[in-house]
């Protein structure tokens, strides 16, 4: 819930908010549906709604921008496990969209959505985690999980982030 809540805060339009959440095979089931269901509960309506839990993206660009990184995705191979198209005619609401299985070629993994939308890969490894993080040209911030010691010296050595958070997020 934590990973969930900080994901879609402001409808995932925080520099920091994750986006690629890349998990281990041994909690990997567990997380997914875990994201996906509370992606699902998200009441998404009005700011000024006390019972809204998300608002609108900024503007219209958010929107088709959404749009297109899903299409994207879902061409090269993603499962959209919830959300991913707008939600009225009026004002600039997104679905909270999580897809998973996204392909290594999709433009989601190497582009900023700056909105409700994330991605859950399934990695073997703490190494292909590290490799998969690595490969995208900027990182503002990343977030380890983890129980282990050597794990948590890795991430926080190993990760080319300019934040680099472990067991918490920002």
């Amino acid at each position: 819930a934590l990973s969930a809540g900080f994901k879609f805060r402001n409808a995932g339009q925080v520099c920091v908010s994750p986006t690629r959440f890349l998990v281990e095979d041994a909690v990997y089931d567990r997380f997914t549906q875990g994201i996906t269901d509370f992606a699902k509960a998200l009441k998404v309506g009005d700011g000024l709604d006390p019972s809204s839990q998300m608002g609108p993206l900024a503007n219209p660009r958010r929107q088709k921008a959404m749009e297109e990184l899903v299409e994207d995705a879902a061409a090269k191979g993603a499962t959209i496990a919830t959300g991913g198209k707008r939600m009225t005619n009026r004002g600039y609401f997104f679905e909270p969209t999580i897809l998973t299985g996204t392909g290594k070629d999709a433009r989601i993994l190497t582009e900023e959505p700056f909105g409700p939308l994330a991605v859950v890969n399934r990695v073997a490894s703490i190494d292909e985690a590290i490799g998969i993080a690595n490969a995208v040209p900027y990182g503002l911030a990343a977030y380890g999980f983890t129980r282990s010691s050597e794990t948590m010296r890795r991430l926080g050595e190993e990760l080319e982030a300019g934040m680099v958070t472990i067991n918490n997020v920002q």
